[in-house]
C-alpha cells in the first residue's frame, strides 16, 4: 500500500475539480431557491435557524463536510464493504415499513428526536454500489439470464420495499438503473419494450372512450392493437431480417383491417378491435413456428413480447382503477387530460406554471414572487421548488440552472468512461441514472409534462436527507475516480 501521505496528495490532486464547482454551484443556487420559496413577507433574518432557510444552511454545511469525509477515506472501502452496505440499507427500508410515524400517508420517514431521515434516500447509493460490485466481477455477462437476473433482483429489492412505505414516487427512480444496463451492454429491446408499454398506457388510456368513424370500437384499442403489430413485425425485421414473414403479415394486417372497418361501417357494426386480435393471434402463432422450425431464439421472445403488450394493454386499465390510489388515478388522469380539476389534484402543477409563467425574461427579483410569497404553490421549496427558480429569476436563472445541471450530467458521463475498472464505470453510471431521473421528472412535473410522483430536485430541493443522499452518491463516485491512476503495492 503507498504512503497515506501519498494517497491523500493524491486525491485532491487527482479529483475532478469541474464537477466539485458545479456541485457548489448547484448548493448556491438550490440555497437561494430555498430562501424565495420559504420567506414571507415581514422576516427580518433568513439566516435563523427557525426558517427554512436557516436549517438549509445548516444541512449545506454538514453536506459539505460529508464530501470532504468521504473524500479522505480509502476508496476500496466503497467496494470491500458494498454488500455489507446494501444489506444494512435494505434491512433499513424493511424495518421503515412498521414505522408508526407518518407523513402524508407514507412511512418512509424515521423520527429521531427533532430530526427526521427518509432512508430511501441513502438506499439509492447504496443500491449503486451493490449492482457495481456484482457486475463489475470478471464471471459477470449481462447476456446470461442468471446474471441479469441476480443484478435487476439487487435493485428491485429496496423499490419493493420502498413501495411497501407507500413511497411510490421514491421506488420509482430504481427504473433509472435500466439505463445504466442500456450502457453496459442490455439488449436495446429492453428499454424498448419499456417505452412502447408507456405509449400503450398512455394511448389506449387517453382515447378509451372516443369511438372510430362511427363504430364501437375504441380509437385507444385500435391504436394500441396496430401497434403491437407495428413493433412486432419491426423486431422481427430487426433481429431475424425475415422479410417474407414481414411481408405477408403486413399485406394481412394493410387488407384485412381497413375491410373489418369498412364491414363495421357500412354493413354490421361490431369491434373492429376483435379482428386485431385474431391477426395479433396468428402473428403470435407463426412466431411460434418459425422458433420451433428454424430453432432461433429470437422469434420465441418476439411472441414472448407481442404477448406481453396485450396483456399489459388488457391490464392496464384494471390498474388504473382499481390498483392505483384515488389520487394517484386523478393525477395520471389530470396529467393526459382526461380531468381538469384545477382546484384539486391539478391544483399543484397549475399553480407552478403560473409561477414559472409570470417571471417572464429576467424574472421577478430575488425573494420578490408573489406566487411563492403567498404560497399559491404547495410544497414550493420541495417537490416544487423549481417554479421559484422560474419566476424569481425568469427565463434566463431557469436555464442558468438547466445548463449547470447538463454540464454536472457531461461530467459524470466523461468520468465514468475514464474508469480503469468495471465497478467505477457502472457505478458512475448508477449515478448518472439517478440524477437524470430525478432532474428530467422534477422539472417535467412542475411544467405539466410528466405526472407529479413527489421527488426532490437535486441540491435545490429542501431537506437534509435528500441533500445528504445526492453527496453521498456523487462523492463516492469523485473518490474513486480521483483513485484511477493509483498504483497499488
Amino acid at each position: 500500500m503507498a504512503p497515506r501521505t501519498d494517497k491523500q496528495q493524491s486525491v485532491f490532486r487527482s479529483i475532478d475539480w469541474w464537477t466539485v464547482g458545479i456541485y457548489l454551484a448547484l448548493l448556491t443556487f438550490g440555497w437561494l431557491s430555498v430562501c424565495g420559496a420559504s420567506y414571507t413577507y415581514g422576516e427580518t433574518d433568513i439566516f435563523s435557524l427557525s426558517t427554512n432557510s436557516g436549517k438549509q444552511i445548516l444541512w449545506i454545511g454538514t453536506s459539505v463536510v460529508l464530501a470532504a469525509v468521504l473524500l479522505l477515506l480509502d476508496d476500496r472501502l466503497y467496494d470491500r464493504y458494498a454488500f455489507v452496505i446494501y444489506i444494512l440499507l435494505v434491512v433499513l427500508l424493511f424495518a421503515t415499513i412498521f414505522n408508526p410515524h407518518s407523513t402524508k400517508g407514507s412511512h418512509s420517514w424515521l423520527v429521531l428526536g427533532p430530526v427526521k431521515v427518509q432512508p430511501a434516500e441513502f438506499a439509492k447509493f447504496a443500491t449503486a454500489l451493490a449492482v457495481a460490485k456484482f457486475m463489475g466481477g470478471y464471471e459477470f455477462n449481462i447476456h446470461r439470464f442468471r446474471d441479469f437476473a441476480i443484478a435487476a433482483a439487487i435493485i428491485f429489492v429496496p423499490m419493493l420495499c420502498i413501495v411497501g412505505q407507500r413511497e411510490t414516487g421514491s421506488a420509482l427512480v430504481y427504473l433509472a438503473f435500466f439505463l445504466m444496463f442500456y450502457r453496459e451492454g442490455m439488449t436495446g429491446s429492453i428499454l424498448f419494450t419499456g417505452v412502447a408499454l408507456v405509449v400503450y398506457f398512455v394511448v389506449g388510456i387517453k382515447y378509451e372512450s372516443v369511438m372510430l368513424w362511427l363504430t364501437p370500437t375504441s380509437v385507444g384499442r385500435f391504436v394500441v392493437m396496430l401497434l403491437v403489430q407495428i413493433f412486432t413485425l419491426g423486431m422481427t425485421w430487426m433481429y431475424c431480417r425475415d422479410t417474407a414473414f414481414v411481408r405477408r403479415m403486413s399485406l394481412a394486417i394493410a387488407v384485412v383491417t381497413p375491410v373489418a372497418l369498412l364491414v363495421s361501417h357500412f354493413l354490421v357494426p361490431f369491434d373492429v378491435v376483435w379482428v386485431q386480435a385474431a391477426l395479433c393471434a396468428v402473428m403470435i402463432v407463426s412466431l411460434l413456428y418459425q422458433w420451433v422450425s428454424r430453432r432461433l431464439s429470437q422469434y420465441l421472445f418476439i411472441a414472448a413480447f407481442a404477448v406481453g403488450s396485450i396483456v399489459f394493454f388488457n391490464l392496464a386499465d384494471y390498474v388504473l382503477n382499481n390498483v392505483l390510489q384515488v389520487h394517484q388515478r386523478t393525477r395520471i388522469n389530470v396529467l393526459l387530460g382526461l380531468d381538469e380539476d384545477l382546484r384539486g389534484a391539478g391544483y399543484n402543477v397549475h399553480q407552478s406554471e403560473i409561477a414559472i409563467g409570470s417571471g417572464g425574461l429576467r424574472g421577478k427579483g430575488f425573494l420578490n414572487g408573489t406566487q411563492t410569497k403567498l404560497k399559491f404553490v404547495p410544497e414550493q421549496d420541495t417537490d416544487f421548488i423549481f417554479c421559484t427558480v422560474g419566476e424569481e429569476e425568469g427565463f434566463i436563472g431557469s436555464a442558468t440552472v438547466l445548463l449547470l445541471f447538463l454540464a454536472l450530467i457531461i461530467r459524470l458521463i466523461r468520468l465514468s468512461e475514464r474508469q480503469p475498472f468495471a465497478f467505477g464505470r457502472i457505478y458512475g453510471y448508477s449515478v448518472l441514472s439517478i440524477f437524470l431521473f430525478h432532474l428530467f421528472i422534477n422539472v417535467g412535473m412542475v411544467l405539466g409534462l410528466t405526472p407529479v410522483i413527489g421527488i426532490p430536485l437535486p441540491f435545490f430541493s429542501y431537506g437534509g436527507s435528500s441533500l445528504w443522499g445526492f453527496t453521498l452518491l456523487l462523492f463516492i463516485f469523485l473518490r474513486i475516480d480521483a483513485s484511477r491512476n493509483m498504483i497499488r503495492q
